[in-house]
């Protein structure tokens, strides 16, 4: 694997990193620097940016609106979306549900949905996980029934992101009972505004709502929105997380972050001397770093060998394990780094209401402001995704072959 750029390849690097400095709002650019809450318009407003110079998609294929880049290209591109200080894409159409839909989907299906994606027109998200289905998928129970040329849907949803901004929501449903449970399951596309519809969010740990109930009593589903076979839907499933997976390793937004982790180190201070020169500090600070050097390694050989036209396979979960294990270390770093100067649970920080800061006492700087929200919404990084207990079992029986 040669790791050195061609000079076509730096060219590229350089057109990108000009158009993003140039054309990412300040306003947005500022909320992601500081950590402060990202509201959907911030996203579509950078999305149909993207949308509009033909980048909204870099691992689509050229023929359903991708700008069809090499994973080489594509890698430049992530690291320069983080070096500019971009929001993320939302996942839930362009690296989930789009990826699918161009393998699985109906002609009608890709000329509906997917240009409706990239022109951010429809928002989506994953209905994959339920109250007694999380790591287990297979066990689920939501259950889709044919009537006609509908399905009727029972069941809910859980810790379905962004839910309350959806306009769409793809899920795994039970049509069958017969055989091994994964034989029973469909993936079938859901349009948010059916009645029976309940959406009701979920508090988490740092104090925000990102996640939700999502409650479906008698919803009536269209036949047409059926994706794949019937109880084949365990098959789709695989391969949505395989790119879901692939997606969550964040090495770029990583290398951001420990920028991040330098520079306040070189602001905090500790016995009257910069916090980046203590040496247990350098220390753990070199570990993860180490981490992630090796991790960038792994997703740089794997997309060699998807140059070589293979697919997202098992190796995604090395990527989303140590990925996870990364992200956890950096937010552990940051909030050692500003200690008692973090402030937890006020939502105004969040929310960018800096006047309300610091009335009892001195003004808390934007750089610790939100450390420990961002420490613990991490903590569920190692569960989404599939929980990195399960990836443990996936790399020893489908990689080591234990």
């Amino acid at each position: 694997m040669d790791l050195n750029l061609t000079t076509e390849e730096q060219a590229f690097q350089d057109d990108v990193r000009g158009f993003l400095r140039a054309n990412i709002p300040p306003a947005i650019k500022r909320k992601v620097d500081l950590g402060l809450k990202l509201v959907k318009d911030d996203y579509v407003v950078w999305q149909r940016i993207l949308y509009e110079q033909g980048w909204i998609a870099p691992g689509w294929p050229k023929e359903y609106g991708g700008p069809g880049w090499s994973p080489v290209q594509r890698f430049l591109y992530e690291e320069e979306l983080a070096a500019a200080s971009s929001p993320r894409l939302i996942t839930f159409g362009l690296k989930m549900l789009g990826p699918v839909l161009i393998e699985f989907g109906t002609p009608e299906q890709k000329a509906h949905y997917l240009p409706r994606i990239l022109a951010s027109e429809d928002w989506w998200c994953q209905g994959f996980s339920e109250p007694g289905a999380g790591s287990d998928l297979a066990s689920l129970t939501t259950r889709a029934v044919r009537d006609g040329d509908h399905y009727i849907v029972n069941g809910q949803k859980t810790w379905t992101t962004l839910a309350q901004y959806a306009d769409w929501i793809f899920c795994l449903v039970r049509t069958s009972n017969e055989g091994k449970k994964q034989q029973g399951i469909s993936f079938l596309l859901i349009d948010m505004k059916t009645p029976g519809v309940t959406v009701r969010p979920i508090k988490t740990l740092d104090g925000g709502q990102e996640i939700n109930d999502v409650f479906l009593e008698n919803v009536k589903v269209p036949a047409e929105n059926l994706v794949g076979k019937e109880n084949d839907g365990w098959t789709i499933a695989k391969f949505l997380l395989s790119h879901e997976r692939f997606g969550i390793a964040g090495v770029a937004r990583s290398k951001k972050q420990m920028e991040r982790v330098r520079d306040i180190a070189g602001k905090e201070m500790k016995r009257g001397r910069p916090l980046i020169e203590d040496a247990r500090f350098r220390e753990r600070m070199a570990e993860v770093e180490i981490e992630l050097t090796a991790l960038e390694m792994t997703e740089l050989r794997l997309l060699s060998e998807e140059a070589a036209g293979r697919k997202p396979g098992p190796e995604a979960s090395i990527l989303k394990l140590k990925g996870t294990q990364v992200q956890q270390g950096i937010t552990e770093l940051l909030l050692e780094a500003v200690g008692n100067r973090a402030h937890a649970f006020d939502p105004g920080i969040l929310e960018d209401e800096w006047p309300g800061m610091g009335n009892d006492g001195p003004p808390v700087p934007e750089h610790a402001a939100t450390v420990a929200s961002h420490y613990f919404n991490w903590r569920k990084a190692s569960i989404y995704g599939g929980s990195n207990e399960i990836q443990r079992s996936i790399i020893a029986k489908a990689i080591l072959g234990l």
